[in-house]
């Protein structure tokens, strides 16, 4: 999302780029930060919309004992499930005005989060590019580093995938990372023998007080 954003960003600003965006980045214009947005939103959408139609992409690998294999079949995460939403009241009104009586709406939760990436990538993410032009001419260098030639250092290309990827961890964290069994069960299985027994006393015992399992079959 980053790398489109650059990239559109510059190709608007070339084509169509007259109004100073910030004076850290004199060749930054208001066309090409506003050009470069809605052209990363539309990609996160349409890249999420491919993707999510494969298990390809959705399954992570795991290991499948029957089978002695490697194995990607999964059952989906609920964000790769197609999902019906109701639509709030002021956009039931705003579609009613074309004839339209859409209350609800079925779509990919993924898509939903790609689409809150894709913003913060282009409003915010450009940021860190800002800041580092700013140290840059605090210090009065061109680039951080000259491994790239042409290009400057890591943290001139990387500058804004830092700030993206701090913020796709949290987002992640926050909003969409679900316990797995299958991969709490890999977890304890690499316990000793004593910490699975362990594990597995205290799981029946709050099983039983949550009244899921019964006392007298365990």
């Amino acid at each position: 999302m980053i790398i489109c954003n650059d990239i559109m960003a510059y190709m608007f600003g070339f084509f169509f780029g007259k109004t100073p965006l910030i004076q850290l980045s004199p060749k930054k214009t208001w066309e090409g930060f506003i050009g470069g947005a809605i052209s990363t939103v539309f990609f996160g959408f349409l890249i999420s919309y491919i993707l999510v139609q494969f298990d390809y992409f959705v399954c992570p690998v795991t290991y499948d004992e029957a089978s002695d294999n490697l194995s990607m079949d999964c059952i989906r995460h609920p964000v790769f499930i197609l999902t019906e939403f109701g639509l709030p009241l002021v956009i039931q009104k705003f579609f009613s005005i074309f004839g339209l009586s859409w209350t609800t709406v079925k779509i990919y939760p993924f898509i939903l989060h790609s689409i809150s990436l894709s913003v913060f990538a282009s409003v915010i993410g450009p940021f860190g590019g800002f800041f580092a032009s700013g140290f840059k001419r605090a210090f009065k260098i061109k680039d951080f580093g000259d491994l790239i030639p042409g290009h400057g250092g890591i943290m001139d290309r990387f500058d804004c995938q830092f700030l993206m990827a701090t913020f796709v961890n949290v987002y992640y964290a926050s909003f969409i990372r679900a316990p797995n069994p299958q991969k709490i069960i890999q977890s304890v299985l690499l316990l000793t023998s004593e910490e699975q027994l362990h594990v597995f006393s205290m799981l029946k015992e709050k099983l039983i007080q949550n009244g899921i399992l019964n006392e007298t079959l365990s």
